[in-house]
């Protein structure tokens, strides 16, 4: 049911999802929908909100976090985009609600991003980047993988979301330079 009301969502956006749109997409009725959403459609939109959150930490967050190869981590990081967005064809309904609408889901936006930027941030320095290009590493790849949604969706072309992805891995499978002469460094002075 959440996953049909947050299509209805990624087609009408938070103001054109109608309680009639979404009984459609639900097939409940009205009552129904009140009875599992007493709130409305704001509860509705906090819920499917939550979802998504669920959903991209066990795929994306915690693989990132993971004991595991970084690059292993980076590798599930762009498939598990690749699929959730089904190659640049479904919009992200974080970014869409941040741009839609006002402070009401600010919170479960803000955290979502946040979360995002961090554990990839941490995960690019376990992989030999240094802390501050990791940090700029993280904040370009979220925004680049957002805005290579919207200039795909703008566009009505999926492809350019799957040249950006292509892009952005290269670019991730390659410590910083300072990582790497640190590590030449290191070794020149038998450490």
């Amino acid at each position: 049911m959440l996953g049909n009301i947050a299509e209805v969502f990624r087609r009408y956006g938070y103001e054109g999802a109608s309680l009639g749109r979404m009984t459609a997409a639900t097939g409940l009725g009205k009552g129904s929908l009140y009875n599992f959403f007493p709130d409305g459609k704001e509860q509705m939109a906090h819920e499917v909100l939550s979802h998504v959150h669920r959903w991209f930490e066990e795929e994306i967050f915690r693989p990132l976090e993971a004991d595991v190869s970084p690059d292993h981590g980076l590798q599930r990081m762009f498939d598990s985009v690749e699929t959730y967005f089904q190659s640049g064809r479904r919009i992200c309904l974080m970014g869409l609600f941040a741009l839609e609408t006002e402070d009401a889901f600010s919170s479960q936006i803000r955290t979502y991003f946040v979360r995002w930027e961090e554990v990839l941030e941490l995960c690019l320095q376990r992989s030999g980047w240094g802390e501050h290009e990791a940090r700029d590493l993280a904040e370009d790849t979220v925004s680049g993988i957002q805005g290579a949604l919207v200039l795909a969706q703008a566009r009505r072309e999926p492809d350019v979301f799957v040249r950006r992805m292509h892009a952005l891995r290269i670019r991730l499978s390659h410590p910083a330079s300072g990582a790497r002469q640190s590590g030449i460094r290191d070794c020149l002075q038998g450490r």
